[in-house]
């Protein structure tokens, strides 16, 4: 297998969102990112970590935009939802410029459409909403039964000592890089398997460091942390993985919904599955539920799966 960042393919699965970390840790360095300068009344840049990426994250594209559609929101309007499109991969190297269009200002919601640029090409588009807390109706799905507590399960320092030597060379550099999240995955099985397993994941994920509990900075954290893992699913039902080289992988688009409000420092369970692959694309959705079983996020994102011998 190889390591989807040493390859020229368009991939924005979070693989490429490992590397090392400055002096203030991968959370500081995580926050320091999610900053954005502002250009204008609704234009901003963004900048990308210098750690020999090949092409930017798609989560952290996500982060960027959703907080530069914040910035032209007034409180007491917060995110709801957001759909994205990945366009083209981001160059690391250069500024990502968003330019947000302030669609719509009502009573109640508030709507906004984010253009990501690299060398005059747009790269990236999302289209956010926002909503004025109210009350109403309310129901949501169980947390699922008989899920280990993340105390109970492998740190990653067990996980890479345990593993580390009997794990393909790209999943050895993945778990070896330092990260702003932490996870526990329920099953190790597809770390050191190639069946074909039910497609259904479950992560325990939190973040490291300390990050402000600022609504909005926690949603854009939650957005980032929500790319990562999620395409997997889609290939567990085929014996794949994101890393084999017979594979062209890539987020194509991602939706998501913010239900409750959310501290990203505390332990989430993301619930994911695949209900469909096909026509070199595939499926995935999740669920992120906070410890008390409340139902915070869902999201479901499209990935481009495509065998290489179809495009030699």
């Amino acid at each position: 297998m190889s390591d989807p960042s040493d390859t020229p393919l368009t991939s924005t699965d979070s693989r490429l969102s490992g590397g090392p970390s400055g002096p203030g840790g991968a959370m500081a360095e995580l926050l320091a990112t999610l900053d954005l300068e502002r250009l204008e009344v609704n234009l901003f840049r963004g900048l990308s970590p210098q750690v020999g990426w090949q092409r930017v994250f798609g989560g952290q594209v996500i982060a960027q935009a959703l907080i530069a559609a914040q910035r032209t929101v007034e409180a007491p309007f917060s995110v709801h939802s957001l759909h994205a499109y990945f366009i083209l991969a981001g160059d690391p190297s250069v500024p990502i410029i968003y330019g947000v269009e302030r669609i719509r200002d009502g009573k109640s919601f508030a709507t906004r459409r984010v253009v990501a640029t690299q060398h005059g090409r747009a790269i990236f588009a999302l289209s956010a909403s926002f909503q004025v807390p109210e009350a109403g109706l309310s129901h949501q799905v169980v947390m699922p039964d008989d899920i280990p507590a993340p105390e109970t399960l492998m740190s990653e320092k067990e996980l890479i000592d345990s593993f580390i030597d009997h794990v393909p060379a790209p999943v050895k550099r993945y778990w070896s890089r330092e990260r702003a999240l932490e996870m526990r995955p329920l099953s190790l099985t597809h770390f050191v398997s190639s069946a074909k397993l039910d497609p259904v994941q479950r992560i325990w994920m939190r973040a490291k460091g300390d990050a402000p509990k600022e609504p909005g900075l926690q949603a854009a954290l939650l957005a980032y942390f929500s790319d990562m893992t999620l395409l997997d699913a889609s290939l567990y039902a085929h014996g794949r993985s994101i890393f084999d080289p017979s594979l062209q992988v890539a987020s194509l688009d991602h939706a998501m919904w913010f239900h409750a409000p959310v501290d990203t420092s505390q332990w989430l369970l993301y619930d994911q599955d695949s209900p469909w692959t096909g026509a070199s694309r595939g499926l995935s959705r999740g669920c992120i539920f906070d410890r008390t079983g409340c139902l915070i996020a869902s999201v479901a994102q499209e990935g481009l799966i495509r065998m290489r011998r179809e495009i030699a």
